[in-house]
């Protein structure tokens, strides 16, 4: 069993709920576009044929990093990332899940931003029908900016497997991104 879910509306994802892996598939290309597509994210998501569902943490969805020791200072804000578009695609293969995940946004330079690589840490986890987790990830989004264009685009496409307990069903699980608020100057 296969599916692909994404809250994005009417837009290069689809609009319903769920629609097969031959007809669209996460990819980089697809998750950069929506971003660039400036699309309200989609609150919460769906289980689409019992998979588990991918959403951005709730407080996790942007990170604001500010000069060391300025934190909450408006005027010291180096850069902010907001994560924008999520999108996943799994296979279920016996207790066996497999999820294809991918997620996309933007990096915005403040009054204190330089222009070149801004590379933000995200954490990935998976929890169970009662918010444990079970599987926990981290990575790495990076992004160019310039002086004269200081917005940029990233996306990620990953996956991520986990067995799925006997007496349990995938659509009870749930796979989260967010941005890791522990980083130096965030705030």
């Amino acid at each position: 069993m296969s599916s692909i879910t994404s809250g994005i509306g009417g837009g290069m994802f689809g609009g319903g709920a769920a629609s097969k892996t031959a007809e669209k598939a996460v990819t980089h290309e697809q998750m950069l576009s929506a971003a660039k597509a400036n699309s309200p994210m989609p609150v919460g998501g769906d289980v689409a044929g019992g998979c588990p569902r991918f959403a951005v943490w709730p407080r996790d969805h942007h990170v604001t990093i500010y000069e060391q020791g300025k934190v909450g200072d408006g005027l010291a804000v180096r850069h902010r990332g907001e994560i924008t578009q999520t999108a996943r695609e799994c296979q279920i293969q016996g207790t066996r899940v497999t999820v294809k995940y991918g997620f996309s946004g933007r990096v915005l330079l403040g009054p204190k931003g330089q222009a070149g690589l801004v590379t933000l840490p995200v954490n990935i986890f998976v929890t169970d029908a009662k918010r444990a987790r079970i599987v926990n990830e981290s990575g790495m989004v990076d992004v160019t900016v310039s002086a004269d264009r200081p917005v940029g685009y990233f996306s990620a496409v990953r996956t991520v497997s986990f067995d799925v307990p006997v007496g349990s069903r995938a659509g009870e699980f749930e796979v989260f991104v967010g941005f890791d608020q522990t980083t130096p100057g965030a705030g």
